[in-house]
This record gives structure tokens, C-alpha cells and sequence, in this order.
């Protein structure tokens, strides 16, 4: 089972991809925002068929405490749209401080902030993807 995994960020959408087994996450692209909402989605459709996923996970930024805050809701909102748009199903995960994971860990490789920005969008994609792939694997395992 392949998953995609997206960052829904306000200018960058992080893409990362599992492999066919389920077991590894790899970030793969960015698709910038257009402010086309629909345009993005189907850029996202794209990837769906190509990588052949059959299920689409999207981190939601809930706040620390667990609560939906603005940003949640907005994320939450758009991954509705998201779902009318693709065939296959799309499933949401916490994300909480999957960014600033990635972050600190492009600074430990030695990337600048304007490097890192090209990347960190993916990164914490693959971060939020692996958790998923991680969780799912335990539950199963149970």
C-alpha cells in the first residue's frame, strides 16, 4: 500500500510518498500555491496517479493542547475539498510541530534558512508520513 503524505502549508504544499510496502516515507516535491485552490488539488490528482497511492494523508497542525485551532480548521476545510476532488481516500493526521522537527533538523545538516526553505515543506511531508506509516504498522502489529 502506497501513501502520499502533504504538508498543507499557506504558500508551499509538502509532498512525500511511502514505498509500495508501506514502511519508508521520502519526501518528493513542493507544489506552490497558485491561490487556485482547485488547481492545486488537481496538481495533487496528478501525483496520485502517478505514484499509483491508494490513500492520501494530510497532517492537521492542532495546537498544543490537542484543540482545533484556526489553522486546524482551515487545514480541516480544505482536506474536505481535497476529498471531493481524488479517488482514492484521503485521511488526516496530528502533525504538532512536524515543521519545526524538520527545521531543526536541516540546520543540523548545515542548510541555511533559504536552502532549507526549498526543502523543508517535503521534509516535513516525509516526517508526518513516517509517523502515519509508523502508527499503522503498530496498530496492525497489535
Amino acid at each position: 500500500m502506497r501513501a502520499l503524505g502533504l504538508d498543507l502549508g499557506t504558500k508551499r504544499i509538502g509532498v512525500a510518498v511511502s514505498d509500495s510496502d508501506g514502511l519508508l516515507a521520502t519526501p518528493i516535491e513542493v507544489v506552490n500555491r497558485l491561490g487556485d485552490i482547485q488547481k492545486e488539488h488537481l496538481a495533487i490528482a496528478e501525483l496520485v496517479q502517478e505514484w499509483e497511492v491508494s490513500i492520501v494523508v494530510v497532517g492537521v497542525p492542532y495546537s498544543l493542547d490537542g484543540s482545533i485551532g484556526p489553522m486546524a480548521k482551515k487545514t480541516l476545510g480544505e482536506v474536505k475539498k481535497l476529498g471531493d476532488t481524488l479517488l482514492v481516500p484521503v485521511e488526516t493526521y496530528d502533525e504538532r510541530l512536524t515543521t519545526v522537527t524538520a527545521e531543526h533538523a536541516l540546520r543540523e545538516q548545515g542548510l541555511t534558512s533559504k536552502e532549507g526553505r526549498k526543502v523543508v515543506d517535503q521534509l516535513a511531508a516525509a516526517i508526518l508520513l513516517q509517523a502515519w506509516l509508523d502508527n499503522r504498522k503498530n496498530l496492525e502489529d497489535r
